[in-house]
């Protein structure tokens, strides 16, 4: 519905940005591609990004962050946002089954009541604001987070909206990479098939995978998972990305 814009037709401010991320990560994530059609918003929304997720504190961490966007993205429905930053969320907190548990249920995740509070309150921005009250910011006062700390939960939420809303209007897929990062020991950069930024945006301008191709596509993974963990000892099967 919204074409992606070529390589070429970006200025060369994305273009740097986006082949550094290509040659850092092997592939283009598909929200760098959708938002280029508005080099101005792009490059407004991933300040904003890098100012709000790449910082870490001792009571909100970088793990923390990409928690509470896969927590209110869940709650707004956004495929793209719970893959994507699920898959950051398993790198970043080493724990390959914590993105899944807080998609589906937050409450019931492996979450200590710290960081159950800050979901509580970032849930809470997401989709009724109004209902957070002095007594859910004393809360997190409890647990050790300041004021610049509550403000980088509440604006996380509210930047995460704004995407969740972006992604579901463009309807921007995940990146299939996405969907094993943080699951399954990283291959070596050397067997890794890589997309040129090029090549990623003619990717993206193919279809929607079909119902059929979805079953193709999700039994490769089953035959990886199986192939790679094989014979492999138990305490070496959910090593974690840190790249």
């Amino acid at each position: 519905m919204f074409e992606v814009p070529s390589l070429d037709e970006m200025p060369a401010d994305l273009r740097a940005r986006i082949e550094e991320v290509a040659d850092k990560s092997g592939f283009v994530p598909n929200i760098f591609l959708t938002l280029a059609r508005r080099p101005a918003e792009w490059r407004a929304f991933f300040a904003y990004h890098d100012a709000l997720m790449d910082k870490e504190t001792p009571a909100l961490t970088k793990g923390d962050r990409e928690l509470i966007v896969v927590a209110t993205s869940a709650e707004n429905h956004c495929l793209y946002c719970v893959v994507a930053h699920g898959a950051i969320a398993r790198i970043r907190t080493r724990n390959p089954r914590i993105a899944d548990q807080v998609a589906t249920d937050w409450r019931s995740a492996e979450l200590d009541g710290r960081q159950r509070a800050v979901l509580d309150v970032a849930v809470r921005m997401a989709v009724e604001p109004w209902t957070v009250t002095e007594e859910e910011l004393a809360a997190l006062r409890a647990h050790g987070l300041t004021d610049d700390d509550i403000w980088d939960v509440g604006a996380i939420a509210a930047f995460f909206a704004m995407s969740n809303r972006l992604a579901h209007l463009t309807k921007t897929p995940p990146n299939e990479e996405f969907y094993l990062m943080g699951r399954v020991p990283r291959t070596p950069a050397s067997l890794t098939p890589r997309r040129s930024p090029a090549e990623e945006i003619q990717h993206r301008r193919r279809p929607l995978l079909g119902l059929s191709s979805t079953r193709r596509l999700v039994h490769r993974v089953w035959q990886f998972c199986r192939d790679e963990f094989a014979g492999w000892p138990e305490s070496t099967r959910y090593d974690v990305p840190t790249g």
